[in-house]
């Protein structure tokens, strides 16, 4: 049953990611990058690509990137991408510059003092950057000691608000624990949509399609109310549990 809260809170951290990620991305269009030439190069060294490194750490920090964790940051990747004027070339360059990272503690420091540099005019940017950070990593219910020295390293080089950084951990904790489980498992089931008797395979499929679904897409979801927002967090809570509670139901 604990496995089953943590991956309906990990649904709700990737809401509230891309909800805060989405204000950032609003300056961001085709038009802007069309004529870019998108190499590594190009992409490691922009915002994207630095905070996507910082994304990384975050990630990698309790040692390991848990499945779910990597599929929904795999839709961000598909978000960001499809702006950029070769989207596969730009997704497949993001997932390198993960991978590279993730493995990299040990020049975090600078990564997260040139990225803070290039938004150090930008308070809000930098409140939708820390907001992502700090609800990665409450990914698998809670924040280890090195996910914390990792936070508090990217906060001191942004120079971010040490009452705002706070006010963001403590919104998120409080989330986590209006967190309850799903009542059955008929529930479960009728949920995602599939039967009792259906292959794993097949719940998988449905369950994959569903959080694609409900997941917002961080340019498309510009706009939208705060009322829809809260009701997609649910959803996408909703949904991660249900699967975490047939797949132990089925072990």
């Amino acid at each position: 049953m604990g496995n089953i809260i943590l991956f309906a809170i990990l649904g709700a951290v990737f809401y509230y990611i891309f909800k805060s990620y989405s204000s950032y991305t609003q300056e961001y269009t085709q038009e802007a990058f069309k004529n870019m030439t998108v190499t590594k190069e190009s992409i490691g060294n922009s915002e994207l690509g630095m905070f996507v490194a910082l994304v990384a750490k975050v990630a990698k920090a309790d040692g390991k990137v848990d499945a779910l964790e990597a599929e929904l940051i795999g839709i961000m990747f598909d978000d960001i991408s499809a702006i950029f004027p070769e989207p596969e070339k730009t997704k497949a360059i993001l997932k390198e510059i993960f991978a590279e990272q993730k493995d990299m503690p040990h020049n975090l420091k600078g990564v997260a003092e040139d990225l803070g540099h290039t938004i150090r005019r930008d308070k809000a940017k930098q409140q939708q950057f820390m907001g992502f950070l700090i609800q990665l990593a409450f990914a698998d219910g809670e924040v280890s000691q090195s996910e914390e020295e990792i936070l508090q390293t990217i906060a001191e080089a942004f120079n971010f608000d040490p009452n705002a950084y706070h006010a963001i951990f403590d919104q998120f904790e409080k989330m986590m624990h209006n967190v309850q489980p799903k009542a059955s498992i008929s529930d479960a089931y009728k949920l995602l949509g599939v039967n009792e008797s259906d292959e794993m395979s097949v719940i998988k499929k449905a369950y994959r399609k569903l959080v694609r679904q409900y997941h917002p897409d961080i340019i498309k979801s510009q706009g939208k109310s705060e009322a829809y927002m809260q009701e997609a967090t649910a959803k996408t809570q909703e949904i991660n549990q249900a699967y975490e509670m047939i797949k132990d139901a089925r072990k």
